[in-house]
């Protein structure tokens, strides 16, 4: 009998419903490492190879591609034992199970990679891989640590990168070993030997070496160095091996690299990108500097219609000023120019000293403009004094230059008048003479 209180089936598009599948798979299982016989292996033109895994009770598609493919040492053929790593996938167009292979070796290695998935699973539980604990790196780091062997590959490739890239930058370089019963503790005491330097603080460490079998990088996936990692005051860039090795250092660290090479440039951009950055802000430069010198000239212009007929001194701040304009204007552009062609201007120091020099010369600038308004003649006369001009607008400026009869204008805070001379009298008393 049908229950019609029943909740119905949700009802699936069937590419979703894959999608789906294929994110409870990866939730569930992924990595995942398996044992079996190899059948049907075939290589294709493109380098991808496409295999069953089976044993009495089961078999599995599975897709190595081209670059997994490369690191092989071996050429695998039908009825060889196995144990493979990888991702279990769907792929869509097929609705088909399959898994993807990242490595592929003879049986007998699976021991070490239980290990490895028991020992990802107890840190995962703990938080260690938690990505909101993980810190972004510095755009331009003060000094930058290195943790790898002496002798290793890995630190040539890094060493070249960072050279290339950013040869102004210090790097610390705290040697270990990479391989062995000991390489675990010593991966340790460099990383925190790193964060003691003195004198050239490191912003970022990278933590590298080259490729290999899961036991040559066996102490990347040591507790102790996991914790390590966490524990680190500065950002940790990982870049253990090749692009489908996984470490749980990689799971620790705040950014995972694929290879060493790589890790160098997530510390060092291009040093194009600074000179394009350095460009615009000689050019946003530029414009302020031209900004705040049409201002200041229109602020001049101003103060020049108000003076009429300025004074010697005046003309002498006016031309002052307009020299300190050009003199800010070339002492800026001549700032940028140097600090362009100079590998220092990379560091974060030149825009404060371009925004020091520009704002001394804009206070200069200031206190100029400041002198030339005290200057003006309205100031005087709003307390109570006149300007005098005889009939030609020539500034009266002695009484002798006057007689009774004369006609003059005085110039008043908010107008003028037409004046006649009765008499004029010097400083003690004593009348001029007739003109």
């Amino acid at each position: 009998m049908n229950d019609r209180n029943a909740v119905s089936p949700r009802t699936w598009a069937v590419g979703a419903l894959c999608r789906a599948v294929a994110d409870a798979l990866d939730a569930r299982f992924n990595p995942v490492a398996v044992r079996g016989e190899i059948s049907g292996f075939s290589r294709a033109a493109s380098g991808h190879c496409y295999f069953s895994l089976k044993d009495v009770d089961g078999q599995l598609r599975c897709a190595m591609f081209r670059r997994a493919a490369g690191f092989l040492d071996f050429s695998p053929r039908d009825g060889d034992q196995v144990e493979v790593r990888g991702r279990l996938a769907v792929y869509e167009p097929r609705g088909d199970l399959q898994l993807i292979v990242e490595d592929l070796r003879r049986a007998g290695q699976g021991t070490l990679f239980e290990e490895f998935l028991r020992r990802k699973a107890r840190l995962q539980d703990e938080g260690l891989f938690d990505e909101t604990r993980k810190r972004p790196l510095p755009l331009m780091p003060r000094a930058i640590g290195l943790v790898t062997s002496l002798g290793a590959a890995a630190l040539h490739d890094v060493a070249t990168a960072l050279r290339r890239r950013v040869p102004h930058i210090p790097v610390v370089l705290a040697p270990s070993a990479v391989q062995g019963a000991d390489a675990a503790a010593s991966l340790v005491d460099a990383l925190q030997a790193l964060t003691r330097v003195q004198g050239a603080p490191v912003d970022v460490i990278l933590l590298v070496r080259g490729g290999g079998s899961i036991e040559d990088l066996w102490s990347f996936n040591d507790e102790g160095l996991a914790r390590a990692i966490v524990a680190c005051p500065v950002p940790v860039i990982c870049g253990v091996g090749h692009e489908t090795d996984f470490t749980i250092a990689d799971f620790c660290a705040d950014v995972r690299a694929p290879t060493p090479t790589a890790a160098a440039e997530l510390v060092s951009p291009s040093r194009d990108l600074w000179l394009a950055a350095l460009d615009r802000l000689d050019e946003r430069l530029q414009t302020a500097v031209h900004s705040r010198i049409d201002l200041l000239a229109q602020r001049l212009d101003l103060a020049a219609s108000r003076l009429g007929r300025p004074s010697e001194l005046v003309r002498r701040q006016h031309l002052r000023l307009a020299h300190s304009a050009q003199r800010l204007m070339v002492g800026a552009h001549s700032t940028v120019q140097r600090a362009a062609s100079a590998r220092t201007a990379l560091e974060v120091e030149l825009p404060r000293q371009v925004e020091r020099s520009l704002a001394a010369h804009a206070e200069r600038l200031d206190r100029n403009a400041l002198r030339l308004r005290l200057l003006d003649p309205a100031l005087v006369l709003k307390r109570g004094y006149a300007w005098l001009t005889d009939t030609n607008g020539v500034a009266v400026t002695s009484v002798g230059a006057l007689a009774p009869g004369d006609h003059v204008r005085a110039q008043l805070a908010d107008g003028s008048a037409d004046l006649t001379v009765d008499g004029a009298r010097r400083i003690g008393g004593r009348p001029t003479p007739p003109g």
